[in-house]
């Protein structure tokens, strides 16, 4: 696969890569827990090899998409949202992958249906078939999600009438409209921010990560991100007030959008407008908004102890990471502070955000509103209490955006194919057998695509020959 890499060919290549995703994930994904093969099983061995192989192969379309990117005819980006619109479609029909989360979407959508508290209660409260999919660990878990996204859980439940494979679909439908809303505001947060709309699209959108987790994974990030690019792209024109009432339907999603309403007020100030006229026309649409929206919901302000949600075990943010060692050397120690160390660690972090925040916002020369937005959302996402490689992309979303260097998004993208590779299809953690056979899947792909390059540099060989 040499210089002569186009975009059809990588097009082609990301659709097998998501074709074997597909055809995997039907013994290895998140399954519905009658679905579920033997972790032992050869079905099970085999679909998992099948995910790495399809999960490399997607990961090589993408990268080689952003070498043609570089080339002398780069694809425009009504181009690459076909690309996009290609490798996404076989997703629509997979299994959950990467994360049982959707399972839980779904039980809180008909908790709420059945009045059920979802602040107060976890989904074991709902019981039956429904609630015995979601995840163990979540089952006595209160929903750290805001109104806006119950509301859509819960009008698709009733929909759907409680149906498990109607609500995946639905849900990973809303996934989707929330991806389309991404890649249609990258292009002219792009413009806006001096930066090329196509790269912009290839890292914000086409992005494996996307694929993986907000498509094929259906998590509710996607609104969240398509409510806060559509709010952004709304403040750069003429619409602040429009801006200001996405961005908080975003962060009525999931909170940490609620950064965004710096952005609208850093937008309308560039735009010759006072900054505490901005300031206080924003939080006013922001309250009224929230008021409003909470209200057609139903579910009250349960959502404002959101950040007070558990923490899963599993979890390796930094600050946790570091908690649970502090503790451990405690424990070894005999001291009664160990578990105090957990939270310790947690304030710390949230103490180093809000340094990083102000460092972001207060520095000279200030950078864009749109890439100070995507960087303030990255500290959010690293410095938290909990890391999910689909928390990237609250930032990558916006860097991709506004990245003021080719160098920038080169990093970004290394991160991301690091962090694709970091979750197994169930959504388990992984145990010594199943690393093994996903390397396993991962080594045969990159033999087939070193075996393909090979054998196109021997096809072309003589045409180059008699060219000389």
């Amino acid at each position: 696969m040499g210089s002569s890499v186009d975009v059809r060919r990588c097009q082609l290549l990301g659709l097998a890569g998501s074709g074997f995703l597909v055809a995997g994930g039907k013994t290895a994904g998140a399954l519905p827990v009658r679905e579920l093969p033997s972790p032992a099983s050869g079905q099970a061995a085999l679909g998992l090899v099948g995910v790495y192989f399809g999960l490399v192969l997607l990961i090589a379309a993408w990268a080689l998409l952003g070498r043609v990117l570089r080339g002398p005819e780069p694809p425009s980006p009504r181009q690459l949202l076909v690309v996009l619109a290609v490798w996404a479609t076989p997703l629509l029909i997979a299994p959950p992958l990467f994360s049982r989360d959707v399972y839980s979407y779904l039980a809180q959508g008909a908790m709420v249906d059945a009045h059920i508290d979802v602040y107060t209660y976890g989904p074991a409260r709902l019981g039956g078939p429904l609630a015995d999919e979601v995840a163990p660990v979540w089952q006595q878990t209160a929903t750290p999600y805001g109104p806006v996204f119950l509301a859509v859980a819960s009008s698709l439940s009733a929909l759907t009438r409680g149906e498990v494979p109607a609500g995946l679909f639905g849900m990973r439908v809303v996934a989707l409209l929330g991806v389309a809303l991404m890649a249609a505001a990258l292009p002219r947060l792009a413009r806006h921010s001096g930066a090329d709309p196509a790269a912009a699209l290839w890292l914000g959108a086409l992005n494996p990560l996307v694929l993986l987790h907000l498509v094929a994974g259906a998590h509710n990030d996607a609104i969240m991100l398509g409510l806060l690019g559509a709010g952004l792209v709304a403040a750069l024109g003429r619409w602040p007030i429009l801006g200001a009432v996405l961005v908080t339907l975003a962060a009525l999603v999931k909170v940490p959008a609620v950064l965004g309403l710096a952005a609208v007020v850093a937008l309308q100030a560039r735009a010759g407008r006072k900054v505490w006229k901005a300031t206080l026309t924003t939080t006013a649409v922001a309250l009224a908004t929230t008021v409003v929206a909470t209200a057609v919901a139903g579910t009250g302000y349960g959502w404002t102890g959101a950040l007070k949600t558990p923490v899963s075990p599993h979890n390796w943010s930094p600050t946790s990471v570091l908690g649970r060692a502090t503790a451990s050397v405690l424990k070894d120690l005999g001291s009664g502070l160990a578990p105090l160390a957990l939270p310790a660690w947690h304030a710390l972090g949230l103490a180093a955000t809000a340094v990083a925040l102000l460092v972001i916002w207060l520095r000279r020369p200030t950078p864009s509103p749109v890439y100070a937005l995507g960087l303030s959302l990255a500290a959010v996402a690293f410095l938290g209490p909990a890391v999910r490689p689909w928390y990237a992309l609250w930032g990558l979303f916006l860097i991709a955006a506004a990245a003021p260097s080719t160098s920038v998004r080169h990093r970004a993208a290394a991160v991301t194919g690091v962090l694709a590779l970091g979750v197994l299809p169930s959504g388990d953690p992984p145990d010594a057998g199943q690393l093994v056979l996903a390397v396993s899947g991962g080594v045969l792909a990159v033999i087939v695509l070193w075996q393909a390059r090979q054998a196109r540099q021997m096809s072309n060989a003589p045409v180059l020959e008699r060219t000389a």
